[in-house]
């Protein structure tokens, strides 16, 4: 086989005449046979990178005869307008998808440019060129919650100390979201902290100026109420952009440790209250008895006075009309005041009295000397 003995890689290496001829390039001959050469590592990986200058748009510079060991062709795949164009369009089509950005409807942005607040991204599709501009977006419709107490930070964080001087533990939760987002990302370095923070300072700030009963029994609608107001006034006065929705008060208990002889105490109190009120009762029913008895004296005595007034002066009246009567005619007035006194004088007498004219003579002789009229009248009493 003359020129070519490496297989089919054409691998045979040899460049002169047949001086060479059955030497590979390190002068070493090859083995005796008929069999078909194993190429060299060298020259395969130099048709590797042949293939690769092809398919990158270069020229393919082989040897003589296609061999590896001759003198190659360019010095590197080449860039050309192509190549440059495809570029471009995937640097661009990249730089659109870094800078487009959605706006949910519960949700808003902030547009930044080098750093700085430049405007609110609208709802829906947005634009920011990055990296010139870039955009945060922020759930501000979204409601979060703060715990505070001992279902929050720890379980010393709601024992407080009331105006009387007691020790409650408060339960509550602070609802909140977010009205300005500008505000809520310049201004505030950790918003969760600083809500947690206001909202204890503000209930401890409360339960100091109230006292135990009221806050365990009857004042807790008119605490959250004045929580939610003092927290939204602290956190406004920071520019926080944060607002509260409401305060859920859970529970306002006596702390652990002494709850069971709180209770006793309260349930005293009560007793105290209850015997109270039942002392209060019978008082003012028998004041008002008293009240009453001594009222109707009163209008007794008053009655009582007006009457004998009022018969004195009618005594005195009936004297002066007698007296006016009497002086007009002084017989007729002196025997009808006999006649009167005597009729007052005999009205409960049991006499008879006999006209000395009665049977038509001076003597009395037309009647019959004796006549029990006596037991008659008192028989006929008895009857009736």
């Amino acid at each position: 086989m003359a020129g070519n003995s490496g297989g089919p890689w054409g691998g045979g290496g040899s460049s002169g005449g047949g001086g060479n001829r059955g030497n590979n390039g390190d002068g070493r001959r090859p083995p005796e046979g008929d069999g078909p050469q194993i190429p060299e590592i060298d020259e395969l990986m130099k048709k590797g990178q042949e293939q690769l200058r092809v398919l990158m748009g270069g020229r393919g510079g082989g040897g003589r005869g296609g061999n590896g060991s001759g003198q190659g062709g360019g010095g590197g795949p080449a860039i050309t307008k192509g190549t440059i164009l495809l570029g471009g369009v995937a640097a661009l089509v990249l730089w659109g998808f870094a800078s487009a950005y959605t706006v949910k409807p519960e949700e808003q942005s902030v547009e930044l440019l080098f750093g700085r607040f430049t405007g609110i991204g609208t709802e829906g599709l947005n634009f920011a060129p990055w990296p010139v501009v870039t955009a945060e977006v922020i759930p501000v419709k979204v409601e979060q919650t703060e715990t505070i107490g001992s279902g929050g930070r720890g379980s010393d964080a709601g024992l407080m100390l009331t105006g009387d001087e007691n020790i409650v533990d408060i339960d509550f939760q602070v609802v909140w979201n977010i009205s300005n987002p500008a505000d809520y990302l310049f201004n505030l370095r950790d918003p969760k902290q600083t809500i947690q923070a206001v909202s204890e300072s503000a209930m401890r700030e409360i339960i100091a100026q109230s006292d135990l009963a009221p806050i365990l029994n009857r004042d807790r609608a008119i605490i959250a109420e004045r929580l939610e107001e003092l927290i939204q006034s602290t956190l406004d006065s920071y520019n926080s952009g944060i607002n509260i929705v409401r305060v859920n008060f859970d529970g306002a208990d006596p702390p652990e440790p002494v709850k069971d002889a709180f209770r006793e105490v309260q349930s005293a109190g009560q007793e105290r209250d209850r015997l109270e009120k039942q002392a209060d009762a019978y008082a003012n029913r028998v004041l008002a008895g008293a009240r009453g008895e001594a009222a109707q004296v009163l209008e007794e005595a008053e009655g009582y006075r007006a009457q004998v007034v009022n018969e004195a002066e009618g005594e005195a009246s009936r004297f002066s009309a007698v007296l006016e009567e009497y002086s007009k005619a002084p017989d007729v007035t002196r025997k009808r005041l006999y006649l009167e006194r005597m009729e007052q004088i005999l009205r409960d007498v049991d006499k008879i009295i006999l006209d000395e004219g009665t049977g038509g003579s001076g003597d009395g002789q037309g009647v019959v000397p004796y006549l029990p009229l006596n037991e008659l009248r008192r028989n006929s009493a008895g009857e009736n």
